[in-house]
């Protein structure tokens, strides 16, 4: 069965899927397709923050099909091997929220709710 990922990296998201069996490393390559950096240069962070072996498969990592559906896909984190050989930190940039609506929009809201009810 297919696990569904969203695999982030500071403002970098990449959303994709797999079989429960397939190991770390395949995954890996599948990121190196995509971000053209090879698997040695990533690491992959399961959602409690701990690097994933890449002899283990996802699912031995947590990744199954209850825990990673295509409307709720399993969060990753992945950093890059930097120039001086070691690994960046984990950055998961926080997505933007859109700002309030303004008062007259709520209000008009209000009303037209009152008017479905009358």
């Amino acid at each position: 069965m297919d696990v569904f990922m969203m695999i982030r990296r500071k403002k970098t998201t990449i959303f994709t899927d797999a079989k429960e069996t397939t190991p770390v490393y395949e995954l890996k390559r599948m990121i190196e397709g995509i971000l053209k950096v090879p698997p040695q240069n990533q690491r992959l962070f399961n959602k409690d923050n701990q690097v994933m072996d890449d002899e283990r498969t996802l699912q031995d990592c947590g990744i199954t099909v209850s825990t990673a559906k295509a409307q709720s896909p399993a969060q990753l984190g992945l950093a890059i091997r930097e120039s001086n050989g070691d690994f960046e930190s984990l950055d998961l940039t926080p997505y933007s929220l859109p700002p309030d609506l303004p008062d007259v929009m709520k209000n008009q809201d209000a009303a037209n709710g009152q008017d479905q009810l009358a």
